[in-house]
């Protein structure tokens, strides 16, 4: 299955698309199930939880704003897989409130952790709703590409306060609350118990390259979205990317 934001916004899906759709194939395979059940936590309107359902599983979005889960349902009902979709108002933090601990074969966990008061305990709440040998997938704000992103806009001071602030925010106005280095993201995933499998590094270069030569130049966007599926591995970009993308596997 393609991405399933292209063509623009796939520099900002296809990496974790990519590497979701075949995790979702390897559990598929090992529970000999055609139907998992998916849990994406903060899925907001479905940007990943209709691309999931398409693929055949039953996926539920917990989120809080209820303007988003009605957003959710729209998409759903137009893409024909309103049967396999179902949003509930809440947060990772009272999730438990709203979902059943320890029944679902995958969790998403994307762009989550920036927001919540304690992100620690939103990782072991979203490891609990999984079954044993389940998936999770957690994206979250990148550190070292705001610092670079500031740089290159000529905003020195704020790359510095970037780079020394225990929570990664460049100033009062910086609209994220909190930002991650890769080492920070394993470490917490790892503590919770979760076997990490891979960390890629999303957005390496797409927020840098000028808009204008990604849509006219012919070709450019491919040639794009192959260089960032070539560096999301690569430890060495992963300090400059603009989000970080933890993969792994629930112990036990």
């Amino acid at each position: 299955m393609s991405d399933p934001q292209r063509p623009r916004a796939s520099l900002r899906t296809a990496v974790v698309w990519d590497v979701l759709e075949d995790a979702l194939d390897r559990r598929a395979k090992a529970t000999g199930k055609d139907c998992l059940d998916v849990l994406d936590t903060g899925g907001g309107s479905g940007n990943f939880a209709v691309p999931v359902a398409l693929l055949g599983h039953r996926v539920t979005v917990v989120d809080p704003s209820p303007n988003a889960l009605f957003a959710l349902e729209r998409r759903a009902a137009e893409a024909g897989v309103a049967d396999r979709v179902r949003g509930v108002q809440g947060d990772i933090h009272g999730l438990f409130d709203v979902v059943e601990p320890g029944g679902y074969d995958a969790v998403l966990c994307h762009g989550v952790l920036e927001y919540v008061d304690d992100p620690a305990e939103g990782v072991r709440h979203a490891v609990e709703a999984l079954r044993p040998a389940g998936a999770l997938s957690l994206l979250a704000a990148g550190l070292g590409g705001a610092v670079l992103a500031r740089a290159l806009a000529g905003h020195f001071t704020e790359a510095r306060r970037a780079l020394t602030d225990p929570a990664g925010r460049w100033g009062e106005g910086d609209p994220v609350p909190r930002r991650f280095t890769a080492e920070q993201l394993t470490e917490v995933v790892d503590a919770a118990g979760v076997e990490v499998g891979a960390v890629h590094g999303v957005r390496v270069f797409a927020d840098l390259v000028p808009g204008v030569l990604v849509d006219t130049e012919p070709g450019a966007l491919d040639a794009l979205l192959r260089l960032e599926a070539a560096a999301a591995e690569l430890p060495a970009f992963h300090s400059v990317a603009t989000q970080l993308h933890v993969l792994g596997e629930k112990r036990g």
